[in-house]
């Protein structure tokens, strides 16, 4: 059983980030076709479409490491979104690329959106192993790469990008990464790169770097391409993780530098906590998110609008 279970201080918590996000400015002209941007899933209860404008969340299956895929999907069917980012443990690297085709039909025919797979650690491979590394993403239906590797290794996997068509967001990972412990480390690398090489922020891991997570979304701008949501009770502490919405980390502010920036990726929960049992708290986590973006979403309307 998980420890993190309190669902009345969850419901208060998303009531009063429904209205911080209503007191919030949006000085943005996102409009709200992205949020409602979801498909007919076949399923027996409907996916929630998030009321921010540009903000969809997912699931990072990494959440979900304990089980099989088939009980990872069933789960996120739980939490009412389409989008997941496959970890190697749900999309094996063993299996061939007709075996990862097949995958993909049968967790797309279940209304699912494959939005990423990692992270992909290109560590310093020869091409013939990157080569290997784009195929397995193209047969799995990835348009993002969640990755890492050493600094050296990132031009030659650019040339790939650009071959395959396939963005590479490249994590940081907090202090413990020597090199990318902070998003502007990977700016830093892919400043001159092609637009489809830019950053994985994970926002726990940011502001453990002692990074200002919405200033840094700002400075990313378009080379933000993905994110991991997760939640600390202490900023210099990895081992602090909560359910999301009973920590620190300001999803408000954040949301509000998203909607700033028109974020075209995706906000996956990487719920690292309670792996086995995670998922009443992912669903408490989610339901914070939904506050916090249902307290936005009159002020993107009237963005819209203006």
């Amino acid at each position: 059983m998980s420890e993190h279970r309190v669902p009345r201080r969850s419901f208060l918590t998303a009531a009063a980030a429904s209205m911080a996000g209503a007191a919030m400015g949006l000085g943005t002209s996102a409009g709200l076709a992205r949020a409602a941007d979801v498909p007919g899933d076949g399923m027996s209860e409907p996916f929630v479409p998030d009321g921010g404008g540009y903000v969809r969340l997912g699931v990072a299956s990494y959440s979900l490491r304990s089980f099989p895929l088939d009980k990872a999907l069933e789960m996120t069917k739980a939490l009412k979104t389409p989008y997941i980012n496959f970890k190697s443990m749900h999309m094996p690297y063993e299996k061939t690329t007709a075996e990862l085709a097949t995958m993909r039909k049968e967790i797309e025919a279940q209304g699912f959106q494959i939005v990423g797979g990692g992270t992909i650690d290109f560590k310093d491979l020869p091409d013939e192993d990157i080569r290997k590394l784009f195929e397995y993403a193209k047969a799995s239906g990835m348009p993002t790469m969640v990755s890492t590797g050493v600094p050296a290794v990132m031009p030659r996997v650019e040339k790939f990008a650009k071959e395959y068509d396939i963005k590479v967001a490249i994590h940081n990972h907090g202090p413990e990464d020597k090199h990318y412990p902070s998003p502007y480390d990977v700016l830093k690398l892919v400043k001159t790169m092609d637009k489809r090489m830019g950053l994985c922020m994970d926002v726990g891991h940011t502001v453990r770097a002692g990074t200002d997570v919405p200033k840094a979304i700002i400075d990313a701008g378009p080379r933000l391409l993905d994110m991991h949501a997760k939640d600390l009770t202490d900023f210099k502490s990895r081992d602090s993780q909560v359910i999301v919405g009973e920590g620190l980390i300001p999803f408000p502010d954040i949301f509000r530098a998203l909607e700033r920036i028109k974020y075209a990726g995706y906000v996956n929960l990487e719920y690292e906590i309670d792996a086995k049992d995670p998922l009443q708290g992912m669903k408490q986590s989610f339901a914070y998110l939904r506050g916090v973006l249902a307290g936005m979403a009159p002020a993107v309307k009237q963005a819209a609008k203006s």
